[in-house]
C-alpha cells in the first residue's frame, strides 16, 4: 500500500542539543531516570565501573537518584554499602541467595517473618538447602544447632507478630565464635532504636549484614515497596552485588524519589509512633480482656531486659517503634477477636506498617511456631500497627469495638 504522507521530523527532537546547566540545587534531588547510559566513546564505555559508584553503566546497575538514597541508607543504619531491592522480602531472599549454595545450613528463629520461614521452607529446600528454627530467647539453643554446615544466621529485633526482643549480643557472639555469618531484618529497628553495626557504641560488635523493608518506616506512606541490603565489609557486599546484577533486581526511580523524599522526617514519624504504641500499650494493660501485651518497651513483655540494654540505656526513655501485640485472653473465641477486629473505625486491617493509617491484624499464633511459646499468655494475638492519629482517638475507638464484641 503506498504511503503518500510527508514523513515526520522528530530526529531534532531526539538529538536536540540543549542542556540544561548543572548548578542547580533545591531540597529534593534530581530523578533520573535511565535504561539505556550513554558513553561518550567506546574506550570510556569499556572503562567505567558501576561496582564501586565510580560511573554509571546501565539503569539496572544505579543513577544519581538511586546512588543517593543507598548512600544515605548507609548513614542511617551505619553500613558502607548498600543496594536497593524491589521489597524487604527481596531483601531476605537475595541475602540467602548470594550466601547459600546446595548442601549449607540456615538457622533462623522461631519467631521469624513468616515469609523468610517460608522461603527456606520452600525454595531453599527444593535448592538443597537445610535449616532450622532456634528459640531466639535461648542463645545456648542457637549454640547448640550450628553445625559445620551452617552458613548463615538470621536474627530479628524484636520477633515478628509476638515482638519478643532478643539478647543481640549474645546471639551475635555465637555466631563470631562460630564463625558463621550473621545477618538482622532491621526493619522494626530502622536504624534508629539501636545501631546494627556498632550495638555496643565502640565500632567493634555488629551483624555482618542489615537488611531493611525501606516499605515501612524510611517510606512512611504505605504507598512504595522497597528493600535495602546494607552491609561494611567490601568482600561481603561484592558477592551481594553481583548476586543482585545477576538476578536482574532494580527499582523504579519515582518509588527511590518517594523515599528520599520521606527519609528526612524518619525521626519524627518514628518517635511520634512510638509514642502512641505506649501510651495505648498502657491503655491495654488495663483491660480486662487483655491477657498479655506485647511490646519489648513494656516491662515484662518477652526480652524487655535485652531491649532495654541496648536500646534505652542509662534508664534513658529509649526508641521503639509504634508496633505492639495484645493477647485476647482465651475465654474469648477466634470469632469474637475477628468481629472486634471489624469493628474498629480508624484502625484499617492491613499488613505492613509505618504508614500514616494505624493497622491491625489477628494472628494465628499455633500455625506460626513449632509449639506454642512457653512466655505468652493462652488467647488469641492482635497486632497494632500505630499511624499518626492522635492517640484519643485511637483509644476511643478501641473502647468502642471493645464495648460492641468482647465485654463479659
Amino acid at each position: 500500500m503506498k504511503n503518500d504522507a510527508a514523513p515526520l521530523d522528530v530526529t531534532h527532537l531526539i538529538h536536540h542539543p540543549y542542556t540544561p546547566p548543572a548548578d542547580f540545587e533545591a531540597p529534593q534531588p534530581g530523578v533520573f531516570k535511565a535504561s539505556t547510559v550513554y558513553f561518550p566513546s567506546v574506550a570510556a564505555m569499556r572503562q567505567r565501573e558501576w561496582k564501586d559508584k565510580s560511573a554509571y553503566t546501565y539503569g539496572l546497575h544505579g543513577t544519581p537518584t538511586s546512588y543517593l538514597l543507598e548512600e544515605r541508607l548507609c548513614a542511617l543504619e551505619g553500613g558502607l554499602q548498600c543496594v536497593l531491592v524491589p521489597s524487604g522480602l527481596s531483601a531476605l531472599s537475595t541475602v540467602a541467595l548470594a550466601t547459600l549454595q546446595t548442601g549449607d545450613e540456615v538457622l533462623l528463629p522461631d519467631n521469624a517473618y513468616g515469609p523468610n520461614k517460608a522461603l527456606a521452607e520452600g525454595e531453599l529446600k527444593a535448592f538443597g538447602i537445610t535449616h532450622q528454627f532456634y528459640d531466639p530467647l535461648n542463645p545456648a539453643d542457637l549454640a547448640a544447632r550450628i553445625t559445620p554446615r551452617t552458613r548463615l544466621v538470621w536474627l530479628e529485633a524484636p520477633g515478628s507478630v509476638s515482638m519478643e526482643f532478643p539478647d543481640l549480643l549474645a546471639l551475635l557472639r555465637i555466631c563470631r565464635e562460630k564463625r558463621v555469618l550473621c545477618a538482622l531484618d532491621n526493619t522494626w529497628g530502622a536504624g534508629l532504636a539501636f545501631k546494627p553495626f556498632d550495638l555496643l557504641g565502640d565500632g567493634q560488635w555488629g551483624v555482618d549484614i542489615s537488611a531493611h523493608a525501606l516499605t515501612k518506616y524510611p517510606s512512611g506512606g504505605g504507598d512504595v515497596l522497597m528493600g535495602s541490603i546494607i552491609t561494611r565489609d567490601p568482600a561481603l557486599h561484592l558477592k551481594i552485588k553481583l548476586c543482585h546484577m545477576r538476578l536482574g533486581l532494580g527499582v523504579g526511580a519515582n518509588d527511590v524519589e518517594a523515599v528520599l523524599r520521606s527519609l528526612p522526617s524518619i525521626g519524627i514519624r518514628y518517635q511520634a509512633q512510638d509514642h502512641s504504641a505506649r501510651a495505648l500499650a498502657q491503655w491495654w494493660s488495663e483491660q480486662p480482656q487483655c491477657a498479655q501485651v506485647l511490646h519489648p518497651a513494656w516491662p515484662g513483655s518477652p526480652g524487655h531486659a535485652h531491649w532495654q540494654a541496648l536500646c534505652a540505656p542509662q534508664g534513658s526513655i529509649g526508641c521503639a517503634a509504634g508496633l505492639f501485640s495484645v493477647m485476647i485472653a482465651e475465654r474469648y473465641s477466634q470469632t469474637q477477636v475477628d468481629a472486634f477486629c471489624d469493628r474498629l473505625k480508624l484502625f484499617k486491617i492491613g499488613y505492613s506498617w509505618g504508614g500514616p493509617v494505624s493497622l491491625v491484624v489477628p494472628y494465628n499464633i499455633r500455625a506460626m511456631r513449632q509449639a506454642w511459646p512457653a512466655h505468652l499468655a493462652p488467647g488469641t494475638l492482635v497486632r497494632f500497627s500505630m499511624g499518626l492519629e492522635a492517640v484519643a482517638d485511637l483509644q476511643s475507638d478501641l473502647s468502642q469495638a471493645l464495648a460492641a464484641t468482647l465485654m463479659d
